[in-house]
């Protein structure tokens, strides 16, 4: 079994006007500029009378090498979206009002393919290994994850407007 290490954790909200459409495909395209992988693994729509509520998972991966793989995980949670109008440069211009919470996590996963994992002898020495061993390459690794996910959460804020 895989061994996953929780590297990055933090939520991404706004409350007023933005634009589902263009947040959702600059999320999608900063995610395949970056070369992972986007799975969706969850898309809930309801509506009622404050708009409505919709629900996303998405799963992005990037295999680093053949031990060491990047996970980001979104939970987006969209309450209240209703359509607007809002002015810009003197131009009507539409868009989406409601609130955006998006739940943002990076997960460093070490021997993704478990390849370790046929014996316990070989877990043994996946131990070893990794805290002798590698020990330098899995912070290193760690912190480029963490880059990822700081970028993406600053590009996220910087699309939202947020400071």
């Amino acid at each position: 079994m895989a061994q996953k290490k929780m590297a990055f954790k933090q939520v991404v909200k706004k409350k007023g006007y933005w634009n589902y459409v263009d947040l959702y495909i600059f999320c999608f395209d900063w995610f395949k500029k970056e070369n992972y992988t986007l799975m969706e693994h969850q898309y809930v729509e309801k509506q009622s009378d404050f708009g409505k509520e919709l629900v996303l998972e998405w799963e992005a991966y990037k295999k680093v090498t053949d031990y060491f793989k990047f996970v980001i995980k979104l939970d987006w949670h969209i309450l209240g979206m209703n359509p607007a109008e809002v002015e810009r440069d003197g131009r009507k211009e539409k868009t989406n009002k409601g609130e955006v919470k998006i739940a943002i996590k990076g997960e460093l996963v070490k021997d993704y393919e478990s390849r370790w994992e046929d014996k316990p002898f070989n877990k043994f020495l996946r131990g070893v290994y990794e805290k002798y061993i590698i020990r330098t390459t899995i912070d290193e690794y760690e912190d480029r994850l963490v880059e990822d996910c700081v970028e993406f959460t600053a590009q996220v804020k910087s699309f939202l407007e947020l400071q």
